[in-house]
């Protein structure tokens, strides 16, 4: 009887930051630890008629840092942040963009990116111009910016990463289900490292009024920086941002070979739906529990074992009432003193 291959571990080596609050993990950080907040009113175009007027802008991203000028003026700005945040994140992780023990170039090398909208606010401005100017005005890179995909593409060619590429598009999920898909690259062997991770650039004003028409954003527009607030009974929506956050990915015998830092072990993963409703939760929120079930089952975790949850916390109010109920279903009474109903009400 052959016996079964040991499950390959996975280390985080690398983080490549672009938020409203700073540009790589330095400045973020700094903004993290100042208390800085990134949301404000909207200064990319008029939102006088809008019932939310607020967002989360990048106001120091320059493209020109991170790319050269003739591939810069090809990509749309969801492009332009998936390259960029890329090669923070090699940099943070001590790789390079070419071959050799610290390169990324090559078949063993997987990009895994993120996005709920990907392109499609960035082809807003060509569709206005061609409502003006007719179809001579369509930009030929246009047809190659507005899918999803996009971003991984773009990072795979800027890199030199020959293995899988993948975009999804999975809303809010978007960013984790790549750094799943990552990880089981990885396990699986048809990856030593992946370059995985979300990104978004939805500030236009077609998608942003989208989201206004639903009522899925929050009003606090005369006080953007209590605007989110997730978990709280006078929560009123989300807030829209812009960014992007890529992890490297990579397999622990690698990384502890070149002596990588490593920031965590990427233990366990899960994805469920409800198959219920496009924008509103199951009401017993059974299917995230049994994503967090699985996720810890997959990792061989005890929910003793947990000691912080990332939650959603997407400050709507289907939303945070039913992830609480989750929450405290698959960690009983260690989620109690953090999550009490009367903030989830």
């Amino acid at each position: 009887m052959i016996a079964p291959t040991p499950r390959r571990r996975v280390a985080i080596t690398g983080l490549g930051l672009i938020t409203p609050i700073g540009t790589g993990k330095e400045a973020f950080w700094s903004g993290v630890r100042a208390g800085r907040r990134g949301v404000r009113s909207v200064t990319r175009f008029d939102t006088s008629a809008m019932r939310t007027q607020i967002a989360g802008e990048v106001s120091d991203f320059d493209p020109g840092d991170h790319l050269t000028a003739r591939r810069h003026d090809r990509l749309d700005r969801f492009g332009q942040f998936s390259v960029a945040a890329t090669r923070l994140a090699l940099t943070d992780g001590g790789l390079t963009s070419g071959n050799g023990p610290d390169g990324v170039s090559g078949d063993r090398t997987a990009v895994a990116i993120g996005s709920a909208l990907g392109g499609v606010p960035g082809a807003e401005q060509d569709h206005a111009a061609y409502l003006a100017l007719g179809p001579r005005a369509i930009p030929p890179s246009l047809a190659l910016r507005v899918f999803a995909g996009a971003g991984a593409c773009n990072v795979a060619i800027e890199f030199g990463s020959r293995g899988p590429a993948v975009g999804n598009s999975n809303s809010c999920a978007s960013g984790a289900i790549a750094i799943g898909e990552g990880l089981r690259l990885i396990r699986e062997g048809v990856a030593d490292i992946v370059i995985a991770g979300g990104v978004e650039a939805p500030l236009a004003p077609l998608t942003f009024s989208a989201f206004t028409v639903i009522r899925a954003m929050s009003t606090a527009n005369e006080d953007p920086a209590s605007a989110s607030r997730p978990f709280d009974s006078r929560r009123d929506g989300f807030v829209m941002a812009e960014g992007a956050a890529i992890l490297i990915l990579e397999e622990m015998g690698r990384a502890v070979s070149r002596n990588a830092r490593i920031y965590a072990e990427l233990a366990g993963f899960a994805t469920t739906n409800d198959a219920h409703h496009m924008v509103a939760p199951h009401p017993e929120g059974r299917d995230a529990v049994r994503a967090m079930r699985l996720a810890l089952l997959d990792a061989g975790l005890s929910t003793e074992e947990v000691e912080a949850v990332n939650a959603h916390g997407s400050s709507t109010p289907l939303n945070d009432r039913i992830e609480t109920r989750a929450i405290k279903e698959v960690f009983g009474e260690r989620a109690a003193p953090s999550m009490p109903s009367a903030m989830a009400s």
